[in-house]
């Protein structure tokens, strides 16, 4: 018990009392048993959370207080008295079909504000109840954005407790598709609860007026007596002095009164620096999710969730192609889908891959990059903090023969390069052994184990984003 006390003062000490109290407190339980750390997280999302922001230090205090860093297992405390059914639980795919991830807008849809299941002219409402705007029960989770689908879960069941809430990431990865969504399953879980969605530009637009004769105070009313506040393009309030005053002081009341704040934005918090200290203090103060691009696997689900929704009969090898080649964003997506069907209707003859491959040419040819074997050299070095030849070096140590079995992994995956093509190239290896990385680094992400990244520790799976994201940008 007294190892056991000392650990989580250590952890502590390095987050810093507020963060521990927030995400480890009384619910997180520590036991260190036959040299393995048992952390016991409340549900799902505390696990995953924990997982991939606090392991570093917990491997950190262990070493502090034991001078070693003993197997850490973060697992779920789940009990007849208090059944899992955390935010998680929501976003496990069902048998045979796909989760959900975003449905790129359909042409013609716009972002608008108002409270959740207010109508704007043309019929639709915030709440999904009509003009296919969307819900959380469309998007596509993979993952690139199950952190911040599992927060926003947690937040629409628990108003308050997790507030701020702030997801960030470049256009069209579904952050206006997860406020309108958490908008509406708050509503629905909380029938007559006020949950409003709006962008800063409305924000901007109605704070203007407001002080142009039509009324802070009933401004004010209405932004500050809600139950939930979604604001999308945070980013937009950057240089504007009086609106990011009026913002701060309607974060502060909602905060006081422990309401429910969200914003989205395109970078993160710390490229925001424009919004001023203040601002970002409050911020980051609450909850801060990163939402990537998607997947090949989530691309796919994407895909389907569209022909569903277009009422497109589109064949499987169709579909693998279109994820595979359309890589930045599920605009793309929509776009191809567009495109097919209207192929379709003119030639009168059914989808079939080798009219993709014709119809698609430009938008393929465009969207390609070649990838070499240099690039993924470079893109795993610069991710892991490594030499640029060290991959091709004999060095046997774990933090190279690592990511040189990852860089394999990725050559068979992004190059038609031959097994003894990338044996040669990573030092002069064997075929098999390029064989033997593959299937390693398989193994890695089924067990979901974690890389040393530069200085820190992360999971298999985030360190592939990672030089994903170097190796498609180019």
């Amino acid at each position: 018990m007294e190892i056991v006390s000392a650990l989580r003062t250590a952890v502590a000490d390095r987050v810093g009392k507020e963060r521990f109290e927030l995400w480890f407190g009384a619910a997180a339980r520590f036991e260190l048993l036959d040299g393995v750390l048992i952390v016991g997280a409340p549900n799902r999302f505390f696990r995953d959370w924990l997982l991939s922001s606090f392991r570093g230090d917990i491997e950190a205090a262990c070493l502090a207080v034991l001078g070693t860093c003993p197997e850490i297992d973060v697992r779920v405390d789940a009990s007849p008295a208090q059944p899992d059914h955390g935010p998680a639980r929501a976003i496990e795919p069902a048998a045979g079909r796909p989760c959900a991830v975003k449905a790129a807008a359909l042409p013609g849809t716009r972002k608008h504000a108002g409270e959740t299941g207010r109508r704007n002219g043309s019929g639709e409402g915030l709440d999904g109840s009509a003009g296919g705007r969307f819900d959380l029960g469309s998007f596509v989770v993979g993952p690139s954005n199950r952190l911040a689908r599992a927060a926003a879960d947690m937040v629409a069941e628990r108003l308050g407790e997790l507030s701020p809430l702030v997801v960030h990431g470049p256009t069209s990865v579904g952050k206006t598709h997860l406020l309108e969504g958490l908008c509406h399953l708050a509503r629905r879980l909380r029938p007559g609860v006020t949950a409003i969605y709006l962008t800063a530009e409305q924000f901007t637009a109605g704070f203007l007026d407001a002080l142009r004769g039509s009324g802070l105070p009933s401004f004010r009313r209405k932004y500050r007596g809600v139950e939930l506040l979604a604001i999308d393009d945070l980013q937009f309030f950057c240089g504007k002095r009086c609106t990011k005053l009026e913002l701060l002081y309607t974060i502060d009341t909602l905060l006081r009164e422990k309401r429910q704040i969200v914003f989205a934005a395109d970078r993160p918090l710390a490229e925001l620096s424009d919004l001023g200290p203040d601002l970002c203090t409050r911020l980051q103060s609450g909850m801060v999710c990163p939402i990537e691009p998607p997947d090949y696997e989530t691309r796919l689900g994407i895909l389907l969730q569209m022909t569903r929704r277009f009422e497109m009969h589109v064949p499987d090898d169709v579909r693998q192609f279109i994820a595979a080649r359309l890589t930045s964003h599920p605009r793309e997506l929509s776009g191809a889908l567009c495109r097919l069907h209207a192929t379709s209707k003119a030639l009168a003859k059914p989808i079939e891959l080798a009219m993709a491959e014709e119809a698609l040419a430009d938008m393929i040819g465009h969207a390609s990059r070649v990838i070499r074997l240099p690039d993924i050299a470079k893109a795993v070095c610069d991710t892991f903090g490594l030499d640029a030849r060290s991959l091709q070096s004999s060095r046997k140590a774990k933090n190279v023969s690592h990511p040189r079995m990852l860089a394999m992994f990725l050559a068979r995956k992004y190059t038609r390069a031959a097994l003894a093509e990338i044996g040669q190239y990573f030092g002069r290896r064997s075929h098999s052994t390029v064989v033997s990385a593959q299937k390693r680094v398989e193994g890695w992400l089924a067990a979901g184990l974690p890389m040393e990244l530069a200085e820190r520790v992360c999971g298999i799976d985030d360190a592939i984003r990672q030089v994903e994201k170097r190796l498609l940008a180019g």
